[in-house]
């Protein structure tokens, strides 16, 4: 059974190395799906995907359906920001 994997990325140059280490690691008993967000697809699968595995930041890899650990709970908050002074000004 192929392991399905799917990449996050916004076609960017800190994404690309990401995308081509997933593909250099695969092998042939994995299937590569690459969701690019900057394009979003059509049919909006992208982003519903996204929105169901918690994406919170790009890149990030998804396998068999679940988001790697590396790529979970990373996002940008309110606090973080006042945190550092933004808004103090």
């Amino acid at each position: 059974m192929k392991r399905e994997i799917e990449i996050f990325t916004a076609g960017c140059p800190v994404c690309e190395p990401v995308v081509q280490l997933v593909k250099d690691t695969a092998g042939d008993d994995c299937e590569i799906t690459i969701h690019n967000l900057s394009e979003q697809c059509e049919s909006k699968i992208c982003v519903t995907k996204m929105e169901e595995y918690g994406v919170k930041r790009l890149p990030a890899v998804a396998v068999d359906g679940k988001l790697l650990s590396c790529c979970t709970n990373i996002e940008i908050t309110k606090d973080d920001l006042i945190n550092a002074g933004i808004g103090s000004c």
